[in-house]
């Protein structure tokens, strides 16, 4: 009975995560379409979801005190914290941008291109090595995404290259993450990141917000509907919380298998939600070709770290080992009483990331607990 109820709540976490994700990325589409809310202010929607996930997350952490806050000095939030969210706010700026321009279904299909920016920032950075297989399936997503844009029929260069440059900010930022928090041993789950990052992406988005928005905005003939954005910024926050819940049940690889099925529905509900958006044959077989690159990349990087795990006979050593990296960043309230524990890589490899949501958890987040229950109750 107690592996049946395990098993329905894994379900269920798939099915919430899966659920969000989708209605995150329709939910600010029709937000910022001129065609249904008709709010085109993509800066001023992302400081919004600043604004909200910083003000929860302060409660969360100060007031409820349901996560415990890092040891964080300046030095370590002017030299990792700042950038990192310099760049976080870039991708979700040039990201929330191109729905203004492009479909959502050629949005997905852009997206394939996430593990293609993140391997190509990794080997910049010095953090992975340039490795002919790879390189191989990195061709191929990319000759994949060339096939779909080709036969995208409502083609905007513009929308393209605010995508493509999301892509590559939100490349940036995971590999710094894992470069410059990573490397100092700071681990930061969603509620966290979130705690310390949203109000720094706050004052990078007033920028770009005061002297692009601002001027165009008249108070007057913006339709702003309160409940609406609320609803939308406590959609992408509790998209954070579901990843959180299912990789800490089920580990990186499910919430990539999950992430690539989600893809191919929300593809599909868009064709219906917004009858603008026309998927051609050459769409899908470029993006079919592009995922096929995916699943094969993230075959590669999960054998290496499989490869990377300590041998069998050290055992009580690694144990103890998982529990102290573990208890860096595990609350109480997020524990069971039974405390094994798993490797998940997620983000860092590029595929599966979501970043319409807020935050998603950091690079290389590794030492999840398989048997988090969540009891709290988003990137």
């Amino acid at each position: 009975m107690m592996i049946s109820r395990q098993l329905v709540l894994t379900y269920l976490y798939l099915l919430i995560y899966v659920c969000l994700s989708s209605g995150v990325i329709l939910f600010n589409k029709w937000v910022l379409s001129p065609k249904y809310f008709k709010f085109p202010f993509p800066i001023t929607l992302t400081m919004i979801h600043m604004a909200f996930s910083g003000v929860v997350t302060f409660f969360l952490v100060r007031v409820f005190k349901v996560v415990a806050p890092v040891k964080m000095t300046f030095q370590i939030y002017a030299t990792c914290v700042i950038p990192i969210s310099a760049f976080f706010a870039s991708s979700l700026w040039f990201g929330n941008t191109a729905y203004l321009y492009i479909s959502v279904a050629f949005i997905q299909m852009l997206k394939a291109l996430m593990p293609v920016a993140t391997f190509i920032m990794a080997v910049l950075c010095g953090t992975d090595k340039l490795r002919w297989d790879i390189f191989l399936n990195m061709v191929l997503v990319s000759v994949g995404v060339v096939v779909s844009s080709y036969g995208e029929i409502h083609f905007n260069i513009i929308g393209t290259l605010y995508q493509v440059t999301g892509i590559f900010a939100e490349a940036l930022r995971l590999v710094l993450t894992q470069v410059l928090l990573q490397k100092k041993g700071l681990t930061l789950n969603p509620i966290t990141s979130l705690y310390y990052i949203a109000p720094c992406s706050f004052i990078f988005l007033f920028v770009p917000w005061f002297l692009l928005e601002k001027p165009e905005m008249d108070v007057s003939q913006i339709q702003f509907n309160y409940w609406i954005f609320f609803f939308n910024a406590v959609a992408a926050f509790a998209l954070n919380i579901s990843i959180f819940l299912v990789i800490g049940r089920t580990g990186a690889v499910t919430i990539r298998v999950a992430g690539v099925l989600k893809d191919w529905i929300l593809i599909a509900l868009s064709t219906i939600i917004f009858p603008e958006s026309i998927i051609t044959s050459l769409n899908i077989i470029g993006y079919a070709v592009a995922l096929s690159g995916v699943v094969m990349y993230n075959y590669l990087k999960m054998k290496d770290v499989r490869a990377n795990q300590l041998p069998a006979d050290n055992a009580p050593d690694r144990a103890t080992k998982d529990k102290k990296i573990s208890n860096i960043y595990k609350p109480d309230n997020f524990m069971d009483s039974n405390d094994e524990t798993t490797v998940g890589s997620l983000a860092s490899e590029g595929a599966g990331v979501d970043e319409e949501a807020p935050l998603i958890p950091s690079s290389r987040l590794s030492y999840v607990t398989r048997t988090q229950t969540g009891s709290f109750n988003s990137r």
